[in-house]
């Protein structure tokens, strides 16, 4: 289900007795991230206050052209904000308003000048719902764009009981996430992203590790999530974490660890990228007990671990397949090499010694190189920027590979 995190929801409320489970929606669309302004009728205020509401959004309700200081409130500007708006519930009166263009009132206004996407939710009475020319009107809004959210059946305000109920607020908010999400380019496709180094232990308190903070990789699997897909986030030991609601963590500590979550995942996915640092080596045998200090030199015999990314390539079926090379000197010609040995779509290289790349920075910057050899530079940004590239470079060749 695709998040609403950022997005900004205006939230029309006409004048019937469903007004009042708008409190519930606000409240829910802000708990997903959103940003929600409401306006509304003077007959929805009989039903629900704007004060309510204002504390809920956290922003001044519109409930009229003019302010009480007879400053206009610009309903274009409302309007051109929103990146979708939803009026719930929409009552007879207001369906036909929309229907015919009647603009009398700060919802009608804000239908009326909206670009983006527009969710109505209609509530009246079982009969009502029924009659022909509210069939006709939901028809003419349906033509025009408008996604109606149907109407549920249960008890009515008049003590009938059958269709003609405002949906649910929980069932408002799915609606219109699954609608949103339809837009983006990977709704519905599995995204699996690495991240972070990996312990190898050495005996109960010591083990090898490396500098990686996991940043990149979460900044990762959140471009994706922002993108649309259901991502899955392998992390290594790592402090940070994702901000995406359709990112699933699974946290692992060792390269063999990475390796087993990894291939779980990999054969449904559409996309893999992965920029963990997996430990090359691991100790041959791991101390029951923590070793103790010794006079003499210690030694540790290191075998290598399973390469999770080269295994991978040579499962590969039908996904887009990406690396990360993070070398110290000859960056180009080694990532080059990794991309025809690990059987990759493309690998992301980037300095370990450059300033502002590499581990533990919030920046970063790479070249992206595909299986042709084509290189693509990317200047300094932040590791958010730089991850949104990465995604879009996936996103164009995973649409060209279809």
């Amino acid at each position: 289900m695709m998040t609403l995190k950022n997005k900004h929801i205006l939230l029309g409320i006409t004048g019937g007795i469903a007004a009042y489970k708008c409190a519930n929606l606000v409240r829910l669309l802000v708990k997903e991230g959103a940003h929600v302004k409401v306006v509304m009728t003077k007959a929805a205020e009989d039903f629900v206050t704007a004060r309510t509401l204002s504390v809920l959004s956290k922003e001044e309700v519109v409930t009229g052209f003019f302010d009480s200081n007879n400053n206009w409130n610009n309903h274009v500007a409302l309007a051109e904000w929103a990146d979708a708006m939803v009026i719930a519930p929409l009552t007879a009166n207001s369906l036909a308003k929309l229907a015919t263009g009647l603009c009398d009132n700060v919802v009608t206004a804000c239908y009326l000048s909206a670009r983006s996407k527009v969710f109505v939710a209609p509530a009246m009475d079982l009969d009502m719902y029924q009659h022909p020319t509210t069939k006709t009107n939901l028809e003419t809004l349906h033509r025009n764009g408008t996604l109606v959210i149907p109407a549920e059946s249960g008890e009515l305000a008049s003590g009938l009981s059958g269709e003609g109920r405002m949906a649910e607020p929980e069932h408002i908010l799915e609606f219109v996430q699954r609608a949103l999400g339809q837009q983006l380019p990977l709704s519905g496709k599995k995204v699996l992203v690495n991240a972070g180094p990996t312990y190898e232990a050495i005996d109960p308190v010591r083990f090898i590790g490396n500098r990686s903070s996991g940043k990149m990789g979460v900044a990762l699997a959140d471009a994706f999530a922002k993108a649309g897909a259901d991502v899955t986030l392998v992390l290594g030991p790592s402090h940070e974490r994702p901000k995406e609601r359709n990112v699933t963590l699974v946290a692992v500590e060792s390269a063999e660890d990475m390796y087993q979550a990894c291939s779980r995942v990999f054969p449904k996915v559409a996309i893999a990228v992965l920029s963990a640092a997996v430990a090359d080596y691991k100790p041959g045998k791991v101390a029951e007990s923590k070793i103790k200090k010794q006079d003499a030199g210690f030694s540790l015999d290191l075998v290598k671990t399973t390469d999770v990314l080269e295994t991978l390539g040579r499962q590969k079926t039908h996904q887009i397949l990406a690396g990360f090379a993070l070398e110290t000197n000859n960056l180009l010609e080694y990532a080059m090499a990794k991309i025809q040995k690990k059987n990759l779509d493309f690998i992301v290289a980037n300095s370990a010694v450059e300033k502002g790349a590499g581990f533990g920075t919030d920046t970063n910057k790479v070249t992206v190189i595909d299986k042709h050899n084509k290189i693509t530079n990317f200047e300094l940004k932040s590791k958010q920027e730089v991850a949104k590239d990465i995604a879009d470079f996936a996103i164009k060749l995973l649409q060209t590979h279809a």
